[in-house]
């Protein structure tokens, strides 16, 4: 009973259809129709005009979004367990040339104005220190919370006064989405760009890059071929989030994965060490704990000193949902 992560979930029918379909010659690169077509798609999505560009992990996305606007001897704020810090092996660096990730703290990985303040407020106006030309946050959270729309308002707020850039790292969106029960453009923000996450969320290697900034877009294409990252059958990328979007499978996946963490939350009382406001749990365990849930069958995540991370996804069964709650309350 797997809840390691959403990653090892299966692709999601629909998606493996979209593929098979998009299985017919067409224009390489992204010059195909699937691909054309992914502006208008997105742009129907968050209710406000938008350039999509597919890449195939999520790494890329959020890397390649920063690139686009933040130089080699700049910086990005971003709280000190996000991804982009924490595990993506250094690609940030890699990406932007060196430019400097600048940490924040605050409750459940989630920043705030004063937590970005303090960070920024400190630095001189002058060569000799790394000037902050953005700002990061994930939705939901490396802790799976997820930012109200009135939160991420406060936060484009302090972006727009001190001329900062606004990224969402959205590996999670859709998980946040769902739990907030609001429009994709509210749990957005007015972001400059967002990470998309499908793979994540039913997809099998398709996440996409959404920049409602035009300018950043252009500079994006050309940092996505230098990066390796130009496929020359595009169409299957797009076809994956074509089928991710269509009929809302995008949202009602989520739904699923959030019902299920619910269910194991219900059992957890105290134990839980953040609000479930997406898909992943974090629970104290003890060591002891943590081998019993092991030997009855379910796979997760030990996180730390006395905790586990349980993950649920689109494809989690009910009875194995059940069975963990079941078992979480028999320790």
């Amino acid at each position: 009973m797997q809840f390691l992560s959403d990653n090892a979930a299966a692709v999601h029918p629909a998606v493996w259809e979209a593929l098979k379909a998009a299985d017919a010659p067409d224009s390489p690169y992204d010059g195909d129709a699937l691909s054309l077509a992914l502006d208008e798609r997105f742009s129907t999505v968050f209710e406000r005009p938008c350039t999509a560009l597919w890449v195939a992990t999520g790494t890329a996305a959020n890397c390649l979004a920063l690139a686009s606007m933040v130089p080699p001897h700049g910086g990005v704020v971003c709280h000190e367990e996000a991804h982009i810090e924490v595990d993506e092996g250094g690609a940030p660096g890699f990406y932007l040339h060196g430019a400097k990730l600048m940490l924040a703290r605050g409750e459940r990985a989630k920043l705030t104005p004063a937590a970005i303040r303090a960070v920024i407020d400190p630095i001189r106006d002058d060569v000799h220190q790394v000037q902050a030309h953005a700002i990061s946050i994930t939705q939901a959270s490396e802790y799976g919370c997820s930012y109200r729309p009135s939160e991420i308002a406060e936060i484009a707020g302090l972006a727009s006064d001190r001329g900062l850039r606004l990224h969402v790292d959205g590996a999670r969106f859709a998980n946040a989405v769902a739990y907030l029960g609001c429009a994709p453009g509210e749990a957005a923000g007015p972001a400059d760009a967002l990470s998309f996450g499908c793979i994540k969320n039913g997809a099998m290697n398709a996440e996409a890059i959404v920049f409602f900034d035009p300018a950043l877009a252009e500079v994006a294409r050309y940092r996505r071929k230098r990066a390796g990252h130009l496929q020359s059958k595009g169409r299957f990328l797009a076809a994956q989030l074509h089928a991710m979007l269509a009929d809302d499978l995008w949202l009602a996946n989520a739904r699923h994965a959030n019902g299920a963490a619910q269910e194991i939350a219900a059992a957890c009382g105290e134990r839980l060490m953040h609000p479930v406001e997406a898909n992943e749990l974090f629970v104290r365990c003890s060591a002891s704990e943590r081998e019993t849930l092991r030997g009855r069958g379910f796979g997760f995540y030990d996180w730390g000193d006395g905790a586990a991370r349980f993950v649920t996804a689109w494809n989690t069964r009910e009875d194995d949902a059940r069975s963990l709650a079941q078992a979480i309350a028999d320790l």
